[in-house]
């Protein structure tokens, strides 16, 4: 279980572009409460650090719009057009709940995955940047053997470039992709876990 002390460590170094894969649950609506921060309030969520898994880590590629700059809101997106509420949908009830979230590309704003792409290679030296700084979140997330779940194929292209004869990888369709959050929840259960959803 990570400590109250490491769990604030975390939150103050890379809490504006990193997260936990824990939400409150919804309401009515699929998409409700996905914004509400109380749950990584320590006072309030007294089960919070017992839930974390940093060494399962789902990395998505970078910010796809302006988000606010404080801890943990990143895939938290609570206006309407963030996808971020099938990612809570489709990992509820698995053993991935509760993993650490962070982009591989940090602090690059870009809603089209291509020209992100195409930024990376025409910018080597920012690839290689993001990578050193990604390791060294590993470092201090203290994971022993992380599990690496990669959304989508560049993001995991890049980690598998530099990381695959290092850690476990696995890839899952990323959660913008235009599909249900039932069938969302289907493909990354096949995916992860070679079974179907109850």
């Amino acid at each position: 279980m990570i400590t109250k002390e490491h769990f604030i460590g975390i939150a103050d170094k890379y809490g504006e572009f990193a997260s936990w894969a824990v939400w409150e649950n919804e309401d009515v609506k699929p998409k409700s409460n996905i914004g509400d921060m109380s749950i990584f309030d320590l006072d309030k969520n007294s089960k919070l650090l017992e839930t974390l898994k940093p060494d399962v880590v789902m990395v998505g590629l970078n910010f796809s719009r302006t988000i606010e700059r404080k801890a943990f809101v990143n895939f938290h997106d609570k206006r309407p057009q963030g996808q971020d509420y099938k990612i809570r949908y489709a990992f509820r009830d698995t053993e991935f709940y509760g993993a650490y979230m962070t982009d591989i590309i940090k602090d690059f704003e870009e809603k089209i995955s291509g020209n992100v792409l195409m930024y990376l290679k025409n910018n080597k030296e920012f690839e290689l940047k993001n990578v050193i700084l990604f390791e060294q979140e590993i470092i201090d997330l203290k994971c022993s053997d992380p599990l690496i779940i990669a959304f989508g194929n560049i993001t995991y292209d890049i980690l598998n470039k530099h990381f695959g004869q290092k850690y476990k990888i696995e890839k899952v369709m990323h959660y913008g992709q235009q599909i249900s959050k039932e069938n969302y929840r289907a493909t990354v259960w096949r995916t992860l876990l070679n079974k179907e959803p109850e």
